[in-house]
């Protein structure tokens, strides 16, 4: 058994201070208080957010499995960055061990009444942003709080109840305002402060954000989180379904409006995963209604091929292929994937051998690719659009791996930062259902991913486990950043298994993506050196941009489990007061 030592005691954080008051500033984190221990087989815990990571780890000293520890840190998160996810939204769930793989689906649903002309005007015009993002109209109903319970129930060791207890911390006793979170609540007021219960929470008297350093208090989240803990999910689903459901519709300003038994009847799902063979290696992940698992395995097996290994991240070979290789899986991706439940998708067919065979015979390592069209795998519907699904964003992945060996791979989500910036019970809700397709129908064909009431939109999320030829756990992955995540985790897989980095340095490996016929990458990474070179192939429109991204991995090693965070998001984790920070720092980091 591989051994990760740690230093870990039961959660404790002294924090004070108000939320609507000129709060104290602190140059350093708040002390988390911790007994040291023999080293013993903990498990490991990687999250955006080390007052997250540091819950699930108490729940892991407490004898606690993966699954409980990871619901710990969603809980926690929901506190600590709420811009990202929480129990407003939903997530999915791979967990493996005891000899088998299970994924939990927690996406939101759209109201039984909502339609595919949801987010059209009478004339069929796109609403506009504000209309049909920052409103009701978006908001699905979460899953986040039916998937734990569902995953708690078969993988729990833990008392529910004890799952909340850092959360509840958190929220009552308070957290300090780190860099990102500030920048993100300067950098989108009129959404994060669109209500006046957030405006009371997040921001001064002035109606500026408080200032990074100072502390914030959640009774209203710890109260939620006290109620769910003591009485289970159907505190939410079936006790307040009718508040709930009364106050999203009353901002939502056309189409079916979410009712009671929209949210007393949603449930978490388990579905199949999709795994692929890449080398001596098998990578599971996702399946429908997230496109993640089909498009990491779809651009890894067509360039299994290809000696990756040789080529190396310093050629501009590699880097072209892959984005090629990009540009393939996300065709299919666009015309084929959408919720199981609703429409037709070719599953099988589309992670095929044969099939993705003749896919990576597209790929030419001398020049890119002049088209990339959706192919034709077995199974495919004969008749389908290519739909027009506005920009994902936000979301946040963590992964866990306890004691025993089981790992759990979850990515949760409320969509863009702050949601909808609709706020109830002490926390954000989604808005999710901007994920679906605007127009329901292109080119006279039906869209799979379109709006349709009781479906689930299609996602990115990509949270994914990799096994070594003994059926052991050997990385545990997953990112944050709408449709860059597939491509996130694709880098950070071969980066481990072909190039043989760390963790660490893996996720450090450029963005270098294509959105149609312009390809973006980081400022200061590798790609951005190679652009000409990247040219000279064929990739005629490439743009430098600001660092993009948010992965989160745990990689076993010899000596245990390295546990990484993206370095992208490192510096705007500090608590240290600063005169200024750029919205724009934080607007990239999901």
């Amino acid at each position: 058994m591989l051994k990760h030592v740690a230093i870990l005691a039961p959660f404790a954080l002294g924090l004070s201070g108000c939320s609507n008051a000129p709060a104290p500033l602190s140059s350093t984190p708040p002390p988390i208080e911790r007994a040291v221990s023999d080293p013993i087989d903990l498990g490991a815990v990687s999250s955006a957010d080390p007052r997250a990571t540091a819950a699930g780890e108490a729940i892991l000293a407490k004898g606690g499995s993966a699954t409980d520890a990871a619901i710990a840190v969603m809980l926690a998160l929901t506190v600590v960055e709420p811009q990202s996810s929480g129990i407003g939204g939903g997530g999915f769930m791979l967990r493996a061990g005891d000899g088998e793989l299970v994924t939990f689906d927690g996406r939101e649903t759209a109201p039984k009444s909502a339609t595919g002309n949801r987010f059209l005007d009478a004339e069929g015009e796109r609403l506009p942003f504000e209309m049909r993002t920052i409103s009701g109209l978006s908001v699905g109903v979460p899953g986040n709080i039916a998937l734990a319970a569902k995953a708690h129930e078969r993988y729990g060791k833990l008392p529910w109840a004890d799952l909340f207890e850092p959360a509840i911390a958190l929220a009552r006793d308070g957290f300090v305002v780190n860099r990102r979170l500030h920048a993100s609540l300067s950098g989108r007021v009129d959404r994060a402060g669109k209500t006046e219960a957030a405006r009371a929470i997040f921001y001064g008297a002035d109606g500026e954000a408080l200032p990074v350093g100072a502390t914030i208090k959640v009774p209203e989240l710890a109260a939620t989180f006290e109620m769910l803990a003591a009485k289970g999910a159907s505190a939410f689903y079936d006790d307040s379904a009718a508040e709930f459901a009364a106050y999203v519709a009353g901002e939502t300003p056309q189409d079916g409006r979410m009712t009671a038994t929209d949210v007393s009847s949603y449930t978490a799902k388990q579905r199949d995963p999709v795994c692929v063979p890449y080398r001596a290696y098998k990578v599971c992940g996702m399946g429908p209604p997230s496109s993640g698992g089909v498009a990491v395995g779809q651009m890894l097996a067509q360039l299994e091929r290809f000696d990756v290994a040789a080529l190396g991240p310093n050629s501009p070979q590699f880097w072209h292929l892959f984005l090629d290789s990009q540009r393939l899986a996300y065709a299919d991706r666009e015309l084929y994937i959408g919720d199981e439940d609703f429409v037709s998708v070719p599953v099988a067919g589309l992670v095929d051998p044969a099939y993705l065979s003749s896919r990576s015979a597209l790929l030419d390592p001398a020049k890119a690719l002049e088209e990339a069209e959706a192919g034709t795998p077995p199974g495919a519907p004969l008749a389908r659009g290519d739909g027009d699904e506005p920009a994902e964003n936000g979301t946040t992945h963590f992964a866990i791996v306890d004691g025993e060996g089981n790992a759990v791979s979850y990515t949760s989500t409320i969509e863009g930062a702050w949601g909808s910036g609709l706020h109830w019970g002490g926390f954000y809700l989604n808005n999710e259902l901007t994920d679906f397709s605007t127009n329901p129908v292109a080119d006279g064909k039906p869209v799979a991913n379109r709006v349709e009431g009781g479906k689930r939109p299609r996602s990115s999320m990509a949270p994914t486990i990799v096994f070594d030829e003994q059926g052991e756990v050997v990385l545990v992955i997953g990112a944050a950043g709408g449709p860059t995540i597939p491509v996130q985790v694709t880098r950070s897989i071969i980066g481990v298994l072909d190039f043989g980095m760390s963790a660490k340095d893996a996720l450090n490996l450029p963005l270098f993506m294509a959105f149609g016929p312009v390809a973006i990458t980081e400022e200061g990474g590798i790609v951005a050196g190679m652009v000409d070179e990247l040219k000279a192939l064929g990739h005629e429109q490439i743009r430098v941009i600001a660092p993009r991204g948010k992965t989160n991995a745990l990689r076993r090693t010899d000596d245990g489990w390295e546990a990484a965070g993206d370095p992208r998001i490192a510096d705007l984790l500090s608590y240290t007061p600063t005169e200024e920070v750029d919205p724009e720092a934080a607007a990239n980091a999901p």
